[in-house]
């Protein structure tokens, strides 16, 4: 039998972490240091590099994923890891460069404006989603409950790199309208 005792214990920080993250992120997104009297000058070199992050993430999955289906799981175990360390790092970066900068308005018109609107919601919700798939996925790896992980990875996995690869493209996308 598989040891979930692990996964129980986790259980109730898997919750709280899912939702302190996103309603921090939000809060945090609409906080602007300079209103607050702390002169910064905008981190304006952050996006590209919490793009290429992103881009990073999603190559770093799919090498993972190949890693296990060859059998090497002490790879896929550290690649994983470092996917989670690059999605925590770009999140970092992500509510850094907007306490400190203006939300830059996308400017395409017509269809491409629904596209965008289109890609860049739901990399939002899914970026939300994930947080809980990834910390359940990784502790019931944790615990080596391999069936249960499997199960819930075959999901986080197109999730996630959903999530990586469209924080690319909505960069890619706005990034004619930076200031």
């Amino acid at each position: 039998m598989e040891d979930q005792s692990l996964e129980k214990k986790f259980s109730k920080f898997i919750v709280a972490v899912s939702i302190v993250i996103p309603l921090v992120v939000a809060i945090l997104f609409g906080v602007k240091l300079k209103d607050l009297g702390i002169q910064v000058e905008p981190l304006s070199f952050l996006p590209p590099i919490y793009a290429a992050t992103n881009g990073v993430t999603a190559i770093v999955l799919v090498w993972a994923v190949l890693a296990i289906k060859k059998g090497k799981r002490k790879l896929h175990e550290r690649l994983m890891t470092f996917a989670i360390a690059l999605s925590v790092a770009f999140l970092v970066m992500y509510v850094a460069y907007h306490m400190t900068s203006d939300s830059t308005k996308f400017g395409g018109e017509g269809a491409i404006r629904y596209v965008y609107f289109f890609i860049l919601i739901t990399h939002i919700l899914l970026s939300v989603a994930i947080i809980p798939l990834v910390l359940i996925s990784y502790v019931r790896a944790l615990s080596q409950s391999f069936d249960r992980h499997k199960k819930i990875a075959k999901i986080t996995f197109p999730l996630w790199l959903y999530v990586a690869v469209t924080g690319v493209v909505v960069y890619l996308m706005i990034s004619p309208y930076y200031v």
